[in-house]
């Protein structure tokens, strides 16, 4: 038998032994604690903690089927005794949000090229936006990192982004774009830029008439949208229409654009023959 000071040694000295395993390990090989969950067998005794009832307790209606959410046992819902609140505006858009911050890292690291007009398909095929919807809007958080010029074709911006980009040598064009529209223009199927109504012009373009389109960009006809890209603070691509001086609004007129209509007033010392029948 070895004595007790030999096989203290290596426990002592581990360095001087190398480690030895015995054929046996095969047999205790498992898998890490959380690799994986053991399923929960209901029903299938007390001492599991899930027999009898399976976990469900005693009658009732959740433990003998489901329940629809809501459901108050019969009585009257509550949606219906104290009414639905809110509304659902049907003229709100959704507009995906973009900053400038994330467009000049796209810059820098080489995913959008500077020198040529950026539209919503450079940016949906660099992934710098993805699942738009109904536009997107470029703000003007990060604007101090900025240094490249661009010339950004988007849906809106706001009046900060337009003042940084500009600042440093760009320019911003806001145009309309349809839910429909977006996506043949991501396709490659519509002119990105142009439509009938158009007269954007962009330094870095390449001239009209190289590519041809099947199917058309189409331009505003709602009144709110009219109206937004008609304004030149909004940098609208329909801002050609309007003429010095006026504004961009559909229904309010500029002061002093329309005719007067002189009121004719009647003296007071009319004689009363003019009111006479016979």
């Amino acid at each position: 038998m070895m004595p007790a000071v030999a096989r203290s040694i290596p426990s002592l000295f581990p360095f001087l032994y190398p480690q030895q395993r015995s054929a046996s390990i095969l047999s205790a090989l498992s898998d890490n604690p959380a690799a994986y969950h053991k399923k929960i067998r209901r029903g299938r005794g007390p001492s599991s903690g899930k027999g009898k009832t399976s976990g469900r307790g005693y009658g009732g209606q959740k433990a003998h089927g489901k329940v629809p959410r809501g459901f108050n046992g019969g009585q009257t819902p509550d949606e219906v005794v104290h009414g639905v609140r809110g509304f659902d505006n049907q003229f709100s858009v959704d507009m995906k949000p973009l900053n400038l911050e994330k467009v000049q890292s796209w810059v820098d690291q080489g995913r959008l090229n500077p020198s040529k007009p950026i539209t919503i398909r450079e940016l949906a095929k660099s992934r710098c936006v993805s699942q738009v919807k109904d536009g997107v809007k470029l703000l003007a958080r990060g604007s101090e990192k900025l240094t490249s010029p661009l010339h950004i074709i988007t849906s809106r911006a706001s009046a900060s982004a337009i003042a940084a980009i500009e600042a440093a040598g760009g320019s911003v064009t806001t145009r309309y774009y349809s839910p429909a529209s977006i996506k043949r223009v991501v396709k490659g199927k519509t002119d990105p830029i142009h439509s009938l109504q158009s007269q954007i012009a962009i330094p870095l373009e390449e001239p009209r008439g190289q590519r041809h389109y099947p199917i058309r960009l189409p331009d505003p006809t709602g009144r709110k949208d009219i109206e937004y890209y008609r304004d030149p603070a909004h940098r609208g691509y329909l801002s050609h229409q309007l003429e010095d001086g006026q504004g961009p609004s559909l229904f309010f007129k500029t002061p002093g654009s329309g005719e007067g209509v002189a009121r004719k007033t009647k003296a007071k010392g009319a004689s009363a023959a003019e009111n006479r029948i016979w």
